[in-house]
């Protein structure tokens, strides 16, 4: 994770200030309760960062823009012997937005990967972390809008964004979903992440966002997306298990419609970090989750603070695994 720095994501004022830390710290502590969690902390935030933070989360230094760690992060992967490595995408700010800095955190997918002590995967496809969902046996969804952008990768085919795919994450099924959802396509959204539109639980299966209130305007945006990913079929050639997530039940804040989307979660061990909204559809998309994830304990954590910033969760996480072969040992060792 990242802790947020001064800036766009911290709001105008010292109450949006804390209310922003507080929520990153928030979910650390969620997932601390499972896992070991590092925080980059910006050089002139590190005292601050402990004030928030509990003492079992790792700190490390590196200057910061901003604090969306999916985005900014590598991707971990295996490679066919099972050793880790990490993709190191360019990060140009969403697609050059202009309210956006990055001359800081384009610089954060190889500190990470110095850092994991891992070997690192260049590459020059402008992603993100949220702009891809995958299922670990060759699928991969993406979003039209995102890896195609003109201000991201221009020129750039299907064919084209595929192959680099393939390359570096091993993806030998690519799904194009048209478009994200409609607040994540305005002024401060990343032009259409599928991390809050799809997710995939298991292989064979998909989570998908549903907002069931035709008066907003992702009622229409969810139907298309379900229908074209009924036409599609996994890496492996299966046709999708589809799990409905219905929508919070809030339709707006004070910038106007929401996106609000309990697709932004993070699956760590043994648990499932949940976005929740203060909102009617809060246990219910709870227990939808519960059921996609058995054995798994689902922690839900306030996250409209966060998606007052353009995200969630998911975006302001990334995992780090095992390299297959200590995985695979210590199940041995358990047999």
């Amino acid at each position: 994770m990242a802790f947020p720095p001064g800036g766009y994501t911290l709001g105008g004022s010292p109450e949006a200030a804390h209310a922003a830390r507080s929520t990153w710290a928030s979910v650390a502590h969620a997932v601390v309760g499972f896992e070991p969690v590092t925080m980059v902390v910006d050089p002139s935030d590190i005292e601050l960062a402990r004030t928030y933070l509990r003492p079992e989360i790792d700190l490390t230094v590196a200057p910061l823009n901003d604090a969306w760690m999916r985005d900014i992060g590598p991707t971990f992967v295996h490679d066919d012997d099972g050793a880790l490595a990490a993709v190191d995408w360019v990060f140009n700010g969403w697609g050059q937005q202009e309210w956006a800095q990055w001359d800081k955190d384009s610089a954060i997918g190889a500190k990470v990967s110095d850092w994991a002590r891992v070997p690192r995967v260049k590459s020059n496809l402008v992603n993100e972390g949220g702009g891809i969902q995958v299922d670990g046996e060759g699928t991969v969804l993406v979003t039209e809008t995102v890896q195609l952008d003109a201000y991201r990768n221009p020129g750039l085919t299907k064919r084209d964004v595929e192959a680099e795919l393939q390359r570096t994450i091993g993806a030998s099924k690519v799904i194009w979903l048209p478009c994200g959802l409609t607040r994540d396509s305005e002024k401060f959204g990343t032009r259409g992440h599928v991390d809050i539109v799809a997710a995939i639980p298991e292989p064979g299966t998909l989570l998908v966002h549903t907002q069931q209130n035709p008066a907003h305007p992702d009622h229409e945006v969810s139907q298309q997306i379900l229908q074209h990913l009924k036409g599609t079929t996994d890496a492996k050639g299966r046709n999708w298990k589809i799990i409905e997530v219905p929508a919070p039940e809030t339709l707006t804040d004070d910038e106007g419609w929401v996106d609000y989307s309990y697709i932004n979660h993070l699956v760590v061990n043994g648990g499932v970090i949940a976005c929740t909204f203060n909102d009617p559809m809060d246990d219910k998309a709870l227990s939808i989750l519960q059921a996609a994830y058995p054995g798994r304990t689902v922690i839900g954590v306030d996250a409209r603070e966060l998606f007052a910033r353009g995200g969630g969760i998911h975006c302001i996480t990334q995992q780090q695994p095992q390299p297959l072969k200590n995985i695979l040992q210590r199940r041995k060792d358990n047999s």
